[in-house]
């Protein structure tokens, strides 16, 4: 239960950071689609979604690995917890794989007539 609030807090924070703060040029349009932050609270995996290609996935993923580390010190200052959870950022495949699924329906009932 406690894990689910502080993944709600961090999802609030890393999307304004991103929004406001980070001023990397190679971050592109990113949207938070969830955040998973372990039992323990040592490690928050950021799931995201970026507008573009897979070229811009990379350089955007590049960028904010670079600035996990400020990430990551904003996230403390805003949420109080002993120890700050490291930051993990992924990009998110599902909404991808369901686009692909729901092609694939559509493909079978096209053959089917």
């Amino acid at each position: 239960m406690r894990a689910n609030r502080v993944a709600e807090e961090i999802k609030k924070v890393v999307g304004d950071l991103i929004t406001r703060k980070i001023k990397d040029p190679r971050i592109g349009f990113v949207t938070i689609t969830d955040v998973e932050v372990t039992g323990d609270l040592q490690q928050a995996k950021i799931y995201l979604t970026v507008l573009g290609d897979e070229k811009v996935e990379a350089e955007t993923l590049a960028g904010l690995e670079k600035a996990k580390g400020f990430v990551r010190s904003e996230v403390g200052r805003h949420i109080r917890l002993r120890k700050t959870p490291e930051i993990i950022f992924e990009i998110d495949t599902t909404i991808e794989t369901g686009n692909r699924i729901e092609r694939l329906i559509h493909e079978l009932n096209q053959s089917e007539d």
